[in-house]
């Protein structure tokens, strides 16, 4: 069968689908909703399990621990939110489309085929024995780059997570695209603010999932006077610091290879990053701080490192602290997310008003908090727009609302008032 044949049938399935999906009543459409959450939260185990058997990324605590999250979070922020039939007011990705009344078709990572397939498949199960149409949800089970590309050129919405490659051939698509740009946070402790506080918060954030989230600190940039403590600390909380060429150029050879992430450092943990390195580490290391030579504008550790690698810098003052942060951002992540540890409006609304990044989260940890948190306002998804910063349609997370045709009433109102030319021109 033609790819063009082959993917015209997932589009005419999911129109169907859809047709009879988005007759349901705004409970109807919840429930299902719901329904979905609820078998990645029951099965959250299951599912980490099965993505780092087949894929060899990540680990199975941390994938379990966002599975269970991520699905409460999202239900929670969707639920009692009207999307079907007169709206009040104006208002992760199946549960976005559903919640619209959309059918949705996936095209997974070649390297998680299987265990995307085998959430799909118990997906539909739950929905079809709650009485809903079949096909809400489909998974190509054949995966190749002309059948990405001739769906996404099919179908209404094309939503991009993954790599540049992909983003761009969203955009490409001649169809609406709503896509991410590379990740590379920059994480900024303050003045004066208590070091020990936003220690450990780094390296849960960079150590989570063994690196591979896009919304983990990747840079640590320290106040000059208490750059070495900092270090200390690191040390003290399972960090191990790099500051010799030689240790510093190993590492840039595990995590890059001509100027490009090395495939095999990605989503390894730090024993197997320092192998790849030749290098010899503690067994109990949970991330390697390597102290980088200069930015990203001439060092390779200034970009995103997608393993539990942070680079460190001591800045002079906030605004040289701004500075490494920006030159950074120019190299990867700009429009995607700030850390800063901070006890200072003043100052929290100078870094917000100088470095280029969708998010800017709080005396948080970054990797579990700017995909949206029970404890902040941002909008819980997987999907992080970066704005025309990062090459992207949208400046903010992913929301259902991104997936919902809304149309107005315009009503004509004789008393509104009309200024007069003086009011308008002065």
């Amino acid at each position: 069968m033609e790819s063009k044949e082959y993917i015209n049938g997932y589009i005419e399935r999911a129109r169907k689908a859809q047709a009879e999906f988005e007759k349901m009543s705004q409970e109807e459409v919840d429930k299902a909703v719901q329904t979905i959450g609820r078998v990645v939260y029951e099965n959250a185990q299951y599912f980490a399990e099965i993505a780092v058997e087949e894929t060899g990324m990540g680990n199975v605590e941390d994938k379990c621990a966002k599975n269970r999250q991520k699905a409460g979070i999202v239900w929670n922020n969707l639920r009692g939110k009207k999307s079907r039939g007169i709206l009040e007011t104006k208002m992760s990705n199946s549960m976005f489309a559903l919640k619209c009344g959309n059918a949705i078709i996936i095209t997974p990572h070649h390297k998680s085929v299987k265990c995307s397939t085998k959430v799909v498949e118990m997906m539909n199960a739950a929905l079809a024995e709650a009485g809903y149409p079949e096909n809400l949800i489909q998974i190509l089970d054949e995966h190749s780059r002309e059948n990405t590309r001739n769906l996404i050129s099919s179908a209404d919405v094309v939503v991009a997570t993954g790599g540049a490659g992909m983003v761009n051939a969203a955009y490409s698509s001649g169809r609406p695209a709503l896509g991410v740009g590379a990740g590379n946070v920059q994480c900024i402790i303050d003045e004066g603010y208590d070091y020990k506080e936003a220690v450990p918060k780094i390296i849960k954030g960079r150590s989570y999932d063994n690196g591979i989230i896009c919304s983990a600190e990747q840079s640590v940039i320290c106040p000059e006077a208490d750059f070495e403590n900092i270090l200390k600390e690191f040390e003290a909380n399972g960090g191990f610091v790099i500051r010799d060429k030689d240790g510093l150029e190993k590492i840039r050879g595990a995590l890059f290879e001509d100027g490009k992430t090395n495939r095999h450092s990605v989503g390894q943990n730090c024993q197997k990053v320092a192998e790849l390195a030749g290098l010899e580490i503690p067994a109990d290391t949970k991330v390697i701080v390597a102290v980088a030579e200069g930015t990203g504008a001439t060092d390779s550790l200034g970009g995103e490192k997608m393993a539990p690698v942070i680079s460190a810098y001591a800045y002079k003052d906030l605004d040289d602290g701004i500075r490494i942060a920006a030159e950074n951002l120019e190299r990867d992540g700009k429009g995607h997310s700030v850390s800063f540890h901070s006890d200072s409006e003043d100052h929290i609304a100078k870094v917000a008003e100088n470095l280029c990044v969708s998010r800017f989260v709080i005396n948080q940890c970054s990797s579990n908090s700017t995909g949206g948190s029970y404890y902040n306002g941002l909008n819980p998804t997987n999907t992080l727009g970066c704005g025309s910063w990062g090459h992207n349609s949208i400046s903010e997370n992913l929301n259902y609302t991104h997936l919902m045709n809304v149309s107005r009433i315009a009503r004509f109102m004789p008393d509104n008032y009309v200024p007069t030319e003086e009011e308008l021109w002065g």
